[in-house]
């Protein structure tokens, strides 16, 4: 469940929602967890718009975006993390409309402590996290099962 924070320059994107809806989607699979309410409601991205005055690498430029992903510690092993950077790094450019801007996004992944996921005023563990998942798949698979009795009636 990765909370997503794209930092750029005002105008940089045109449609800021279809960016973040993107980028959530993308880590969601990267993650590799079921689309079910608990992942698809509390995985999200945020995407702010700075002043270009307000950002600069050492160089003077401005022109550069920063994304960061924070997830649960230890969900995304080295070749999800290749895959992450790489798929928002796309991602990013495309919403841009500016392909040159791979070459100036800054993808940064961190995790957030063990037990240290909020959610509705509760620190989560993964212990918890997965608790829930499997709660929520098995409340799935009962609805079905109840829905394929009612349809052999």
């Amino acid at each position: 469940m990765p909370m997503i924070d794209v930092y750029s320059a005002a105008g940089t994107f045109s449609d800021r929602h279809t960016l973040a809806k993107d980028l959530a989607a993308a880590v969601m699979r990267w993650e590799q967890v079921p689309s079910i309410s608990l992942f698809l409601n509390n995985t999200a991205a945020f995407i702010h718009d700075l002043p270009a005055d307000s950002l600069s690498n050492a160089a003077g430029d401005s022109n550069y975006v920063r994304v960061q992903v924070l997830t649960p510690v230890g969900v995304l092993d080295r070749d999800k993390q290749l895959g992450v950077v790489k798929e928002l790094t796309e991602i990013v450019a495309a919403a841009a409309g500016d392909p040159t801007l791979t070459e100036r996004t800054w993808v940064l992944i961190t995790e957030s402590p063990e037990g240290g996921w909020g959610i509705n005023g509760h620190a989560n563990s993964s212990a918890d996290i997965l608790q829930a998942a499997r709660a929520e798949l098995t409340a799935i698979a009962a609805q079905k099962a109840e829905a394929q009795k009612a349809e052999a009636k």
